[in-house]
């Protein structure tokens, strides 16, 4: 089995100019950028403040935030695809029969594009003030 390639021409000689190069270029620079984006994640939601008080209520008004809400958009894309795409080369590599690593792809990638569909959903369809209002009712 020939090992994959390490530097950018190796990669370009390996792939060419084909779609697996970019996908080669964007494992490079979606692992580095979502290093950035988890560390900072945590340091706002973790060490900024104490991570024993977070409820709802910090949740919501976190989550009211159009800056953060795009924060999160990007790091919910960036690991979804950079995810996905590391499972594609697992698949690529464990799944021989041509057939089955289809039907592989295909529901792998049905329920990756569920997940994202909802999670952005979930970060910038619904009204966190509301929602904060109504729980807080609820007691």
């Amino acid at each position: 089995m020939a090992s994959a390639p390490k530097t950018y021409q190796a990669a370009r000689a390996t792939y060419g100019a084909s779609g697996e190069l970019v996908w080669w270029v964007f494992m490079r620079i979606s692992g580095l950028l979502l290093v950035f984006l988890v560390f900072g994640h945590l340091f706002f939601n973790n060490i900024q403040i104490d991570a024993g008080t977070i409820d709802f209520a910090y949740v919501a008004n976190r989550l009211s935030q159009p800056g953060v809400k795009i924060y999160d958009t990007f790091l919910l894309a960036f690991a979804m695809l950079h995810g996905i795409n590391g499972l594609r080369y697992s698949i690529e590599d464990h799944v021989r029969k041509p057939g089955r690593r289809f039907w592989t792809k295909v529901v792998v990638f049905s329920i990756a594009g569920i997940v994202f569909v909802l999670g952005t959903m979930t970060l910038w369809a619904f009204s966190y003030d509301e929602m904060g209002a109504a729980v807080r009712a609820l007691d």
